[in-house]
């Protein structure tokens, strides 16, 4: 097989974007390895295409850098709709809330306007890595951080780590509405997070 018809040909394109995107966030060679656990040596022989990336290669690059494979491989993205009309948000209800999607699916956040009603899941508190911003639109809402309360009227907005126990309940008889943008959960372990009865693939804020 000729080096033009295998992957080896992809190495000077590959390579020199390796130590592009390395300079770019700022890394040094020798600061780039320390931290992917590569030695500068073996790094810099894939910056200069002596030596092709595995994949699990590029994922650790990738994440060192800021970047994805694809952004790494020079891959260009397809174009996303960037905007939402408010006719095509469908309602969908779960566990008595009520989710309208308001934000492009396969992004790394989730935003959604949601409807929380009165007496619902007010005993479910969640743990889990990310991060969540909420603001309330209407009503009044009761948010609870670990051992602390809080009470969120309209306009008021919180931004916190997931891994801090945290409750959602409304205080107002007619519920309370709030727009909510959390980080998605990345792993098979999601729904554990997201309470047992939600049925997979719900859009379901993870603060319930």
């Amino acid at each position: 097989m000729s080096p033009t018809s295998n992957g080896d040909a992809e190495l000077p394109i590959v390579a020199p974007r390796l130590r592009a995107t390395r300079r770019n966030s700022g890394l040094t060679l020798e600061t780039a390895a320390r931290h992917s656990g590569l030695s500068p040596a073996h790094l810099s022989r894939l910056e200069t295409g002596q030596r092709q990336p595995s994949l699990p290669v590029l994922l650790l690059l990738a994440r060192i850098y800021g970047t994805t494979v694809s952004g790494l491989l020079g891959e260009t993205p397809a174009q996303r709709e960037p905007i939402v009309r408010a006719d095509r948000m469908e309602a969908t209800e779960a566990e008595g809330w009520t989710y309208w999607r308001a934000g492009g699916s396969g992004r790394a956040m989730q935003a959604l306007r949601v409807r929380v009603p009165v007496g619902v899941q007010n005993d479910l508190v969640r743990v889990h890595p990310g991060e969540e911003w909420l603001y309330v639109l209407e009503g009044t809402l009761r948010l609870t951080l670990g051992d602390h309360r809080y009470v969120l009227d309209e306009g008021d907005s919180a931004h916190f780590d997931s891994l801090t126990p945290h409750r959602i309940a409304a205080e107002t008889p007619h519920g309370a509405q709030l727009l909510f943008v959390h980080t998605l959960l990345q792993s098979g372990a999601a729904e554990l997070c997201l309470g047992e009865s939600a049925p997979h693939g719900t859009p379901h804020p993870s603060s319930g």
